[in-house]
């Protein structure tokens, strides 16, 4: 993967927008990978979805309390990809108080299967989602690649997370982690 230029593809994403008015101040966005990860060196986490048990109780929030220490390192930004709608991404982020890591909705798995991560998990009646992996992006091209070991969708409840832990993306960028 490293060295690999990132899918091109478009997220749908919902913005907060004051003009919409309403109870539902929230409009369309479309955002293009391209454009996230332009000119800038971005660490990347992904997980099997909201609201499961490991990512909210875990992943997400260990990113989110890292921040900043990511950011010291390098990083010009923390974003996770999840193959959940926009609508899903943000109830999530503001039921984990999420303000900081930015929450990118792959809804269609389009960015996720162009990486290889897709899996099938419908035997626990999740559909299709993303194995959990992590990556730094810079301006665009994967510099370092982890993912979880056992990678498997077919009947396998095993949901590792120790190699995309947020403490080893800041030792590769602080330079003592390859």
């Amino acid at each position: 993967m490293e060295g690999r230029t990132v899918p091109d593809v478009v997220f749908r994403t919902r913005v907060r927008d004051e003009s919409v008015g309403g109870d539902n101040p929230f409009r369309w966005e479309d955002l293009a990978s391209r454009d996230l990860f332009a000119g800038r060196r971005v660490v990347v986490f992904s997980l099997p979805g909201a609201f499961t048990p490991t990512c909210s109780n875990e992943q997400c929030p260990a990113f989110e309390r890292l921040y900043d220490e990511m950011r010291e390192a390098g990083a010009d930004e923390v974003v996770c990809i999840s193959v959940n709608d926009a609508f899903v991404m943000y109830q999530w982020g503001k039921h984990l108080g999420i303000e900081k890591v930015r929450l990118i909705p792959d809804g269609s798995g389009h960015f996720t299967r162009r990486l290889g991560m897709l899996i099938d998990k419908d035997h626990l009646g999740f559909g299709y989602r993303s194995w959990r992996y992590m990556m730094v992006v810079n301006d665009g091209v994967i510099e370092r690649w982890w993912q979880e070991p056992g990678i498997n969708d077919e009947g396998s409840d095993d949901d590792p997370y120790v190699e995309t832990l947020p403490e080893n993306a800041i030792a590769y960028l602080r330079g003592a982690g390859a």
